[in-house]
């Protein structure tokens, strides 16, 4: 490779880092500009670009106001992996592979050490990323949201009045599931979630099981659809932003725009809580009954703007949400899938999967 070339890959990877959040493909670099260049740079992370207000300052405002170049939405050749045919069942194993292949090693900490913190401890918890689980002034309700995947109350049962009052610091380290070289060895973040529960389950003679219940969930129906056919040759999937050749619809107010391609109702619903999670907590159940796939796209607020507003039992946008006519300009999820996709998300009760506490002890064992 050529320096120039490597200089400018390097380049393209930078200012993606710089957008990371507005920039979500491949950069070229088409300025015509030679040599090497010395600037400051000052523009709002885009995370927090809708709490910055008329202050904020955007990758692209930041490129075009204080360099005097622009960045601009397009098509342009670059390498692509072309699958020519795939099978979706896999070939057999071999006979006896499974037999061949050795048990790993067993789940646990190198060291790990858990007690009662002060009370008036402030809550500290760094997990499940690196090799090491640092924690204090932490409840278990706290602890078990992580580790448990807890992300709604109706999710877990039968906890103990203790369970969001004491406080407890946690430190452990482990090499069990490490992988990779030097300083960017990371262990599985799933793998140190079963540690963890471990850990507590041990320590705290915790006995527990799932047991399906009745909860609070959104549905997606359909209402109005227009949602366009998809384009077939589109690869499933969404990112955030527009796409290529689209205006960014993204403000100081509505700092989402997800671009969805090639997707069916049954995948946007099982897609959404990543895609919203802040705004859905639990699985999407996918009831509209429409068929094939659809391309179109999302402009909403985040859930900051409209947390706190108007909150019903069916959160931001649900039962007693943030009304469509916000004066802040605000649209919460819900709103803005009724408005823009004529579907509707609705508060529902549904047979989920549940944590129900057994018994468990307050204090730590040794």
């Amino acid at each position: 490779m050529h320096r120039e070339e490597a200089d400018q890959r390097e380049d393209q990877r930078l200012l993606r880092g710089l957008g990371n959040g507005y920039i979500n493909g491949p950069v070229q670099n088409q300025t015509g500009l030679e040599g090497y260049w010395d600037f400051d740079v000052a523009l709002t992370p885009f995370p927090v670009l809708a709490r910055a207000g008329s202050d904020a300052i955007s990758v692209f405002q930041f490129v075009e106001r204080d360099l005097g170049l622009k960045l601009s939405p397009g098509k342009a050749p670059v390498p692509v992996t072309v699958v020519d045919s795939a099978n979706k069942t896999p070939s057999a194993n071999p006979s006896g592979a499974s037999a061949s292949i050795p048990l790993p090693p067993p789940m646990e900490f190198d060291a790990a050490t858990i007690k009662l913190s002060q009370s008036d401890s402030p809550p500290r918890l760094r997990c499940c990323q690196g090799s090491r689980i640092d924690g204090d002034g932490i409840t278990m309700k706290m602890l078990f949201q992580v580790v448990f995947d807890i992300t709604t109350d109706d999710l877990m049962a039968n906890a103990p009045k203790w369970f969001d009052e004491t406080k407890y610091s946690i430190v452990a380290k482990t090499t069990t599931a490490i992988s990779g070289a030097g300083q960017n060895m990371q262990a599985d973040i799933d793998d140190l979630k079963a540690m963890v529960r471990q850990l507590i389950t041990e320590r705290f003679n915790l006995k527990s099981h799932y047991e399906n219940r009745p909860v609070d969930a959104y549905t997606l129906i359909a209402d109005k659809p227009k949602m366009a056919k998809a384009d077939p040759n589109n690869r499933t999937g969404y990112k955030e932003g527009p796409a290529a050749g689209q205006a960014d619809q993204r403000n100081a107010v509505l700092g989402r725009m997800v671009t969805v391609k090639n997707m069916t109702m049954a995948q946007f619903a099982e897609e959404l809580q990543r895609i919203a999670g802040g705004y859905v907590r639990v699985p999407v159940e996918d009831k509209t009954g429409l068929e094939g796939a659809y391309d179109f796209t999302l402009v909403f607020s985040p859930i900051g703007l409209v947390q706190g507003r108007g909150n019903g039992p069916g959160g931001p946008g649900g039962p007693g949400g943030p009304d469509v006519n916000d004066p802040t300009g605000a649209l919460s999820l819900p709103d803005a899938i009724n408005k823009q996709l004529g579907l509707k998300l609705e508060m529902r009760k549904r047979p989920m999967r549940v944590l129900v506490i057994d018994s468990m002890q307050e204090k730590p064992t040794e």
